[in-house]
């Protein structure tokens, strides 16, 4: 079966109980999704799928590895994403992204957590003129060291 380029599920697409409307995000590993569970709530879902080692298979929804070179580190990716889910899921911070559920399925990994709306750090950075006061280092901070404790 010939692997195609890396696709994002479509919208529509109903993936465990949750309805697919849009891609958020893109990287090299990952396809973040806005989706809507079965009460219309939005989520976003996040599937594991490193472009440079696996694609989805021909049509179907199936992710395969690319080469059976690539295999163990798929493998490896894979464990790390579960493992990452299954931690977060057992801590609740205000500072750290809340796992809903997570689940193996289609040859990959996925896990739910809510959405979160406003600018990313990266983008809040670059926003901003001239270099960061010490007011502004403590409110990123405080934050990130009582979810660096909570872990």
């Amino acid at each position: 079966m010939a692997h195609q380029a890396n696709q994002p599920l479509p919208a529509g697409f109903e993936l465990e109980g949750y309805r697919i409307l849009r891609v958020l995000a893109s990287g090299g590993f990952s396809f973040v999704y806005l989706a809507h569970d079965a009460n219309e709530a939005p989520v976003a879902i996040k599937e594991y799928l490193p472009s440079s080692m696996a694609a989805r298979a021909g049509q179907s929804l199936t992710v395969l590895v690319k080469s059976a070179e690539y295999e163990e580190t798929f493998q490896i990716g894979l464990r790390s994403f579960v493992n990452e889910a299954k931690l977060l899921a057992q801590f609740v911070h205000s500072s750290l992204v809340k796992v809903y559920r997570f689940w193996e399925a289609n040859g990959t990994a996925y896990m739910v957590m809510p959405l979160y709306e406003g600018p990313t750090l990266k983008q809040a950075l670059a926003e901003m003129n001239g270099p960061h006061d010490e007011a502004w280092l403590m409110k990123i901070l405080g934050p990130l060291s009582e979810a660096l404790d909570v872990l």
